[in-house]
């Protein structure tokens, strides 16, 4: 929902709820779970009095603000096909609009608090313009983007990032009330990943709503979006097609075990945001495994939770991953999981028995795919209820909302650094 921008006001909320304002680069789900978790805490946060509002760096235009479930200022002024045709232009790549601090600088008064979610784009350097500068609570939410993975995959960028981290991102997040992070790994990872880093720490949890529906109807709606599945069994993938998610590993280890598991398949969901689906389907045919692996696209709502509900177990096996809300949903529909110990999440799956846990290399998705087929199917099912247990105790997104109240409330009193 686009609001209306000739009254840039926030409308008033009852004096006990807070009005919260998110700041992010883009509300189009296909940017991954940072959008998916406000949308999901969105709902918990109603529940108890308190209400959201998002600004981003989308033009008004763009598809996905007609039927966005909350609120949204859209500040951008290049439409989404036009940024995607000039994507490689620095400024249009990083998000720049002129509308971003005039903006913050004349409504943020207007909230309680405000969320920064993200770095490196046009949202956090606007935000570095204006926030230290006012009595605002403020916070920052990193969503992985301290990663030393980066470090390493990226030496030139990060000497860039090294420098905007000194006039931009540095004073954003050391004058903020506090700084969030999903799990004790991604905190841990994430000190001294620029100089100097000083910053107010939280680890305030992350996850997703339960899942509701019916999840036979729910199955039934997937498996007619992909008809040459039929009624196969399949392991899941459903992410980001990205040479971060580690596909071609999952392509090339499902070959392997592909003579050893012959009624089983694999689905490989997600946008393709670097246009690589065509590279791993050759792939797929020069291994003889083409016509096993299934590719839906992109999958939402019923679909989605369908896909979930039909797998015998989700598969990421990704280099780097701050959290993966994927496989929180995918936890809470009972189903194992199966992950590398790049997912910052590992720890907790593997003290739980929720899943399986191995290097993000070839050898480590081999013996990730080779494991779990060789389990009973007690001992597969076993691990299932362990993940929904999991799932309840550590990502229901109701109790992850009342530990960001809490945070809210110690980065009140504390105030800034």
């Amino acid at each position: 929902m686009i609001v209306d921008q000739s009254d840039w006001r926030a409308p008033i909320a009852d004096k006990s709820s807070l009005k919260i304002l998110h700041i992010i680069g883009t509300a189009d789900p296909r940017s991954g779970g940072p959008i998916e978790g406000i949308i999901r805490s969105s709902e918990a946060l109603i529940k108890l009095g308190h209400s959201r509002w998002i600004a981003t760096l989308d033009h008004p235009e763009d598809p996905w603000l007609e039927d966005f479930p909350l609120p949204v200022y859209p500040l951008g002024t290049v439409p989404a096909e036009t940024r995607k045709r000039f994507d490689r232009i620095p400024w249009v790549h990083y998000g720049y609009t002129p509308k971003l601090v005039p903006w913050l600088s004349g409504n943020v008064g207007n909230f309680d608090v405000v969320i920064v979610n993200g770095l490196w784009n046009y949202s956090a350097t606007g935000a570095s313009r204006v926030l230290p500068h006012l009595g605002i609570p403020y916070f920052v939410f990193t969503h992985g983007m301290l990663d030393p993975w980066f470090r390493k995959k990226r030496p030139v960028k990060t000497a860039l990032k090294q420098a905007s981290w000194w006039f931009n991102e540095g004073p954003l997040l050391k004058h903020a009330n506090g700084v969030l992070f999903t799990c004790e790994e991604e905190r841990v990872l994430a000190r001294n990943a620029f100089w100097p880093y000083r910053v107010k720490e939280f680890v305030v949890g992350y996850g997703t709503s339960d899942v509701t529906g019916d999840p036979g109807a729910q199955v039934a709606t997937f498996r007619e979006r992909v008809p040459a599945l039929g009624g196969r069994k399949f392991l899941l993938f459903l992410s980001r097609i990205h040479p971060k998610k580690g596909c071609d590993l999952l392509v090339d280890a499902f070959a392997k075990i592909a003579s050893f598991a012959p009624d089983l398949d694999l689905v490989i969901a997600g946008p393709d945001h670097a246009d690589w689906v065509g590279e791993l389907k050759q792939r797929a045919a020069t291994a003889g495994i083409d016509h096993r692996i299934h590719w839906p696209g992109m999958l939402e709502g019923e679909r989605k939770w369908g896909a979930f509900h039909g797998c015998e177990a989700f598969v990421l096996p990704s280099h780097q991953e701050n959290f993966g809300i994927v496989v929180a949903e995918a936890l809470a529909c009972g189903k194992p999981v199966l992950i590398t110990n790049k997912v910052n999440i590992w720890r907790e799956i593997e003290e739980d028995r929720a899943g399986l846990v191995a290097a993000d290399d070839p050898a480590g998705i081999f013996s990730l795919l080779r494991e779990y087929l060789s389990l009973s199917p007690d001992e597969q099912q076993n691990m299932g209820r362990a993940g929904r247990q999991t799932f309840l105790k550590r990502f229901n997104i109701e109790q992850n909302v009342l530990t960001l109240l809490d945070v809210f409330r110690a980065g009140f009193s504390h105030g800034r650094p």
